[in-house]
């Protein structure tokens, strides 16, 4: 009876041991530094995007996490200093405007692993992992649905600073709404800015007295501003990088989602992996790194079909090239899929 317990016993114990081992969190121990662009946390787009993906790591490989906000850019080169000189395992910088100091920061700390948000790998540098977005394919897709569902055939598009990485949600959402509705004008705006709710406000509303009913942006927390507009006056909002539909639930048309979150705990999980490349990731409809939703539910069946049509037309090649510059832009024409 003693050696029956006994084995009892020690099956017991093995059983358990395997359940531990089962439900222990992969990576742990793993750490991961975070250096956010001046948007900061709160910015209920891009930069809460990325965090949300480590929030997701953290839950699941068991990695710890520490974020640094930055306030100005001169904070950029100090904050990923501070991390390097901490020896964590991966520092992510947040945003194409991270890229000097990123390459900077990649040659002082040679064996330090390091990914970027929108950014570039340096040249020769092998720490260094950069995750790149098709924003132009997932833009053209809202710019269909603004071409079919505008009134007065006048929309709107704000954009945080002109640069090409913010240029690329623009060109492609004017070839979207141009593709299916060429009579309609895209008035364009830039806030000089990713944080100033206040101009976002204001920029809506002017575009919407110019006749807009409709406003598209990239433009981080400027675009919370312009989403207020949308609600006092009526127009309707096309959100950017997450679903935004929670800010006005009856003016958000839909939103272009940048999954930055996506990007953030797949470079995290190459760490934990001991997977880590100094690379480019690119994210793309194909990979679901792009995309569009409408939580709030204003988008029509018709609407819905026409975006899937057209995301499909890009994934199987039938569109070889979606515009992303003003070049393409002018010379590139996209045929009308719902003739």
């Amino acid at each position: 009876m003693l050696k029956r317990f006994s084995i009892l016993g020690l099956v017991v114990i093995l059983a358990l041991s395997m359940v531990v081992g089962c439900t222990s969190k992969k990576g742990s121990g793993v750490t991961v530094g975070m250096i956010t662009d001046t948007g900061g946390l709160g910015d209920q787009s891009f930069n809460d995007s990325a965090n949300k993906g480590l929030k997701e790591a953290e839950k699941d490989y068991g990695i710890k996490l520490t974020v640094i906000e930055s306030a100005t850019q001169d904070d950029y080169i100090p904050n990923l200093t501070t991390f390097a000189q901490k020896e964590q395992d991966l520092i992510f910088a947040i945003g194409c405007l991270l890229d000097p100091a990123m390459e900077q920061a990649s040659k002082q700390f040679p064996n330090q692993k390091y990914a970027i948000i929108d950014g570039h790998v340096p040249e020769g540098a092998t720490n260094v992992a950069a995750a790149r977005f098709a924003e132009n394919e997932g833009s053209f897709l809202v710019g269909v649905i603004a071409g079919l569902k505008t009134e007065s055939n006048k929309i709107g598009f704000i954009g945080g600073l002109k640069i090409p990485s913010i240029q690329k949600f623009e060109y492609g959402f004017r070839a979207g709404v141009k593709a299916v509705n060429p009579k309609a004008e895209v008035f364009v705006d830039y806030a000089n800015s990713f944080t100033d709710t206040a101009i976002g406000k204001e920029l809506g509303l002017a575009l919407n007295q110019r006749g807009a009913d409709i406003v598209y942006h990239a433009a981080g927390g400027v675009g919370t501003g312009m989403i207020q507009a949308a609600e006092e006056k009526g127009f309707w909002a096309i959100g950017v990088d997450q679903d935004q539909s929670y800010l006005a639930p009856k003016n958000v048309l839909c939103s272009m989602l940048k999954e930055v979150g996506l990007a953030t705990k797949t470079i995290t999980k190459a760490v934990v992996d001991d997977k880590f490349e100094g690379r480019d990731y690119i994210f793309n409809l194909k990979n679901e790194g792009v995309g569009y939703s409408d939580k709030a539910g204003n988008l029509t069946d018709d609407l819905k079909e026409a975006a899937e049509k057209y995301k499909k037309a890009i994934l199987d090649g039938s569109i070889k090239v979606v515009p992303q510059t003003e070049e393409e832009f002018n010379s590139i024409e996209i045929p009308n899929l719902l003739k």
